[in-house]
């Protein structure tokens, strides 16, 4: 999944030029999320069960800004009718006017939790009571709404349901798994 090729329009995009994007995994570019959601796409292009997708992504443009767009993957056969190739297409969606547009820009590949907040918010977003949470983690109540009050202005949410929400979306939560366990890479 390396880039061979890349046209100045799709490198501008990521904040990069074509030659400093060649030679890089096209899951540098993209959110933490991606791979999960892409490897299955790119599968079954390679196998040939499909000649084309599309698929909702959130990239990461200039100073680790995150835009969302649709990424369309298509095969490219050569003379043979083997697939010789894959062309990626990323269009990104035009940007709603908002005052508050820098509000909700966070680095998605930063760590941004310590293992006890991971733990934390990995119960939460199963469900679990602050009363649970704290004999669970051998914390007072208080110890837990604190690391829950410290997540909810980290990553600029107003609620509980909010927090796991937008952990969520910046893909620090399992996809597919149940329990949620936050990603390793968003831990310090």
């Amino acid at each position: 999944m390396h880039i061979v090729a890349a046209e100045p329009d799709f490198s501008r995009q990521f904040g990069s030029t074509s030659a400093a994007i060649c030679g890089r995994s096209l899951y540098e570019l993209l959110h933490p999320s991606s791979p999960s959601v892409l490897d299955r796409h790119f599968n079954r292009l390679s196998q040939g069960r499909c000649n084309r997708f599309a698929e909702r992504v959130v990239g990461l443009g200039d100073e680790g800004r995150a835009f969302s767009g649709e990424l369309t993957g298509i095969a490219v056969q050569n003379t043979t009718g083997l697939m010789a190739g894959i062309v990626v297409q990323v269009r990104p969606d035009k940007e709603a006017p908002s005052s508050g547009a820098e509000e909700g820009v966070l680095n998605p590949r930063e760590r941004l939790l310590s293992k006890l907040d991971a733990q934390v918010l990995e119960g939460v977003a199963s469900g679990s009571s602050t009363v649970q949470l704290a004999a669970r983690l051998y914390l007072s109540r208080q110890g837990v709404e604190y690391h829950v009050g410290l997540m909810l202005r980290k990553l600029k949410a107003p609620n509980r349901a909010a927090l796991v929400a937008r952990a969520h979306s910046m893909g620090m939560l399992t996809v597919g798994q149940w329990p949620p366990r936050v990603l390793p890479e968003f831990i310090k």
